[in-house]
């Protein structure tokens, strides 16, 4: 057994003051998610999406930010995936990006709803044709056999629509996240980190630091 205890980081890239905060919490993270494009980082748009069952089970899973604004995250994936079933039942969320490799994390608290048909379109029709080909071949979160059954899915798929459009499946779209939460965290020296986070109120975003 690996001894994990043992393990250490002295955080020490950088820190995060009052004077680095801005008025709205998605100016500071288009700020970060640019450093940690602009830094090589593998999937920079990755992002942790945590929701809950109905048994009060969490789940994690990675998937991919592909639009933002001010108020919102948008990512998409299968309407028959486990994700899916459960935001459908409740729709509360947890969105976590992990930079580790800046020492550096956001977390957001917030709500999902389905996308409408034509923000799906809009998107489903930019992607690569095997990415398309790939939403209709995957039915996300179902038991199968072996991986040579989604293999010959695909090429059986690819080779019917190899002189045409790819219609939207209509199992597949995405999800705007709205959220009311943000937390900025910083790695620090000898585990005095810096963290801020971001309140939605009626009046504005309120801002607090927080202990490490």
């Amino acid at each position: 057994m690996i001894d994990v205890s043992v393990l250490r980081e002295n955080y020490a890239s950088g820190g995060l003051s009052d004077d680095d905060l801005t008025k709205e919490p998605m100016d500071l993270f288009e700020k970060w998610l640019g450093q940690a494009i602009d830094s090589g980082l593998h999937d920079p748009n990755g992002m942790v999406v945590s929701t809950v069952d109905e048994h009060g089970q969490p789940y994690s899973r990675m998937v991919l930010l592909k639009n933002y604004d001010k108020n919102s995250l948008v990512f998409f994936t299968n309407y028959g995936s486990r994700k899916a079933h459960q935001l459908d039942n409740n729709p509360k969320v947890a969105i976590l990006f992990p930079w580790y490799l800046l020492e550096r994390q956001v977390a957001f608290l917030g709500e999902a709803k389905r996308l409408s048909p034509i923000e799906v379109v809009k998107y489903f029709t930019s992607r690569p044709a095997n990415s398309q080909i790939g939403a209709w071949v995957s039915h996300q979160s179902s038991k199968i056999s072996a991986r040579s059954v989604l293999e010959s899915k695909f090429m059986e798929l690819k080779q019917k629509w190899k002189d045409g459009k790819i219609p939207v499946p209509e199992f597949w779209g995405g999800y705007r996240v709205t959220f009311n939460s943000v937390e900025f965290w910083q790695g620090r020296p000898s585990r005095l980190h810096d963290r801020y986070i971001y309140e939605r109120t009626p009046n504005g975003w309120e801002v607090s630091r927080l202990a490490p």
